[in-house]
């Protein structure tokens, strides 16, 4: 997932893709400590995707301030 990519979506979307990486990362986690997964890389990826969208949302809500006191 690129951060250019996600930059063009709305907010709501970008919302709903955070919860679903949430759950994502914890499933990871929890087939992990039940030896059910097969690629362990896919934690760490997730953990980077789930990062990148909460920036990008933190970016959205600094641009939206910073218009809104100009």
């Amino acid at each position: 997932m690129k951060a250019k990519d996600l930059r063009e979506r709305s907010v709501e979307d970008l919302r709903d893709l955070e919860k679903s990486l949430a759950k994502d990362t914890f499933q990871n986690r929890f087939k992990n400590f039940t030896n059910r997964l097969d690629d362990t890389s896919s934690i760490n990826k997730t953990k980077r995707d789930l990062a990148r969208v909460k920036t990008i949302i933190r970016q959205h809500e600094i641009n939206e301030a910073t218009k809104a006191a100009k």
